[in-house]
């Protein structure tokens, strides 16, 4: 293993490979800032220029370098503009946005870099410790307990429940739930709820329902509450962070970086669901009078994600590079390249081929740093997006807004469904109903309910739920996380009487 790492090292640290790292990273937080153009469109833009270096350890490194650099600036979009175009940074905008609206966008970005930063170089650490153990591990998911997974990270609804939420909560995540079934059905390949229209046989697009529901009607709250604007633009200031909310988000970025990391390495989850339980798990597990802070511009709720995801992220290489497993859409381009560039991806990449597999870790470690180095000193200008005046921001969101909408799939329809969509985002903000929840139950759904349908087939019923002991303890662990609050606000109860 050391001899390894050693060869992996002197890969990485080539003159050619560390061009690849500085390149991928630098064209990754570009487009990871736009609203739309995620990691996998722009790695599948790339794949024939990775493959046209003829060099597999270069290539890898390159796109991987894209991978981990759109995840690491995604978050700007989430933080400044309210406008996720990636769905591993939709959590990143429950807390990092109200921060921007009071006057702490470099801080919100300060922490963002940092808890990017930690939680990559932590998941690059454990990916160098773990990988060949891990790759075992992953092969005991089956569809049985991958839908347990997927009821853990709905169970996330519970963090997004405020004092009389829940049941707004509840109702959201059902109708996100309902909104995933438009489509092909899992178990019968035909068009459901599609009402004869061609355009929706592949779904509602993700990029479209998050563009709807949070950055459209954040631009219409911007017209009709004028006065309300100065606060949030003007003098950027207040970048740097405290010694006490230091100390408050290490224990935080810790915990998720190992979270993270070990639900990436799942195939099938990713950086989406290890945000979404990073943010939940960490607001109910702290005091009640942090969890109200929750929402509002909380330290905890923006550092909890942004940590996750980017762990998540490296968790993924391990199913990719040991086991030939793409654990996502994005690491399936990436096993796509490696094929195109006659690499095998499998347990035998590290003995036959450990200057591909160690040059790729050590990569991103190199990675990790050459973001934090360009981002930090970038961050008073990037949170200076809010000094802009609001009539040129607000139509500035709306451009981002609809071609984000319209790129996610590339059809006109979407334009239709984003106005329709925008229009109940805004009667439901006015009516008080939080807007996460019907995401978390839309991305997750589909999930979900292939993994169900899977399950039903394989064991003719329900019956998987009580014979395989993982799936019954991950549904364990999910009615838990829902019941927690609860059981807190009974404690509460009692001993005040």
């Amino acid at each position: 293993m050391l001899e390894g790492i050693l060869i992996g090292l002197q890969t990485a640290l080539s003159l050619q490979n560390l061009l690849m790292v500085i390149g991928g990273c630098l064209i990754g937080t570009f487009i990871g800032m736009l609203p739309g153009l995620g990691p996998m469109s722009i790695i599948a833009i790339m794949i024939p220029i990775a493959i046209s270096l003829g060099d597999p350890s270069a290539a890898l490194i390159l796109l991987a370098g894209v991978y981990y650099g759109a995840i690491f600036g995604g978050s700007t979009s989430s933080i400044l503009l309210n406008a996720p175009g990636v769905a591993g940074t939709v959590a990143s905008s429950f807390d990092g946005y109200p921060m921007a609206m009071q006057g702490k966008a470099g801080k919100a970005l300060t922490i963002a870099a940092i808890a990017s930063f930690a939680g990559g170089t932590i998941g690059a650490i454990l990916l160098m410790i773990f990988a060949p153990m891990l790759s075992s591990v992953a092969l005991l998911f089956h569809s049985a307990e991958y839908f347990g997974l997927m009821v853990v990270g709905l169970s996330a609804i519970a963090a997004f429940a405020g004092n009389g939420q829940v049941a707004k909560a509840l109702l959201m995540t059902v109708i996100g739930l309902m909104m995933a079934t438009v489509g092909l059905g899992s178990l019968f390949n035909m068009p459901r709820f599609t009402g004869g229209m061609m355009e929706l046989q592949s779904g509602f697009g993700f990029v479209t329902l998050a563009m709807a529901m949070f950055a459209l009607p954040e631009a219409i709250f911007l017209v009709l509450k004028p006065k309300n604007l100065g606060d949030s633009g003007g003098e950027i200031k207040d970048l740097r962070i405290t010694r006490a909310e230091a100390r408050a988000i290490a224990p935080v970025i810790g915990r998720q970086s190992i979270q993270g990391f070990f639900i990436g390495v799942l195939p099938g989850a990713g950086a989406t669901i290890a945000s979404f339980l990073g943010y939940a798990v960490e607001r109910n597990i702290a005091p009640k009078h942090e969890q109200d802070e929750f929402g509002k511009g909380s330290i905890k709720g923006l550092a909890a994600p942004e940590t996750a995801n980017n762990a998540a992220c490296t968790g993924s290489f391990v199913p990719l590079l040991t086991l030939g497993i793409p654990g996502s859409g994005t690491t399936a381009i990436l096993l796509g390249a490696l094929i195109a560039l006659n690499v095998t991806p499998g347990p035998r990449l590290m003995i036959d081929e450990p200057q591909i597999f160690w040059a790729v870790i050590m990569s991103m470690f190199i990675g990790n740093l050459v973001l934090l180095i360009l981002n930090l000193p970038l961050i008073p200008y990037i949170a200076k997006v809010l000094a802009i005046p609001r009539n040129y921001l607000i139509p500035f969101i709306l451009f981002f807004t609809l071609m984000g909408a319209y790129i996610g799939q590339n059809n006109a329809t979407e334009l239709l469904l984003l106005v329709a969509f925008g229009i109940c985002g805004i009667a439901l903000k006015f009516a008080n109903f939080p807007l996460p929840p019907l995401l978390i139950g839309f991305i997750l759904g589909g999930m979900m309910e292939d993994n169900f349908a899977r399950s039903m087939q394989l064991y003719g019923g329900v019956s998987f739920i009580w014979e395989r002991p993982m799936t019954l303890g991950l549904l364990v662990i999910a009615v838990s996380l829902v019941l927690l609050p609860s059981v807190r606000a009974l404690r509460l109860r009692a001993k005040r009487v």
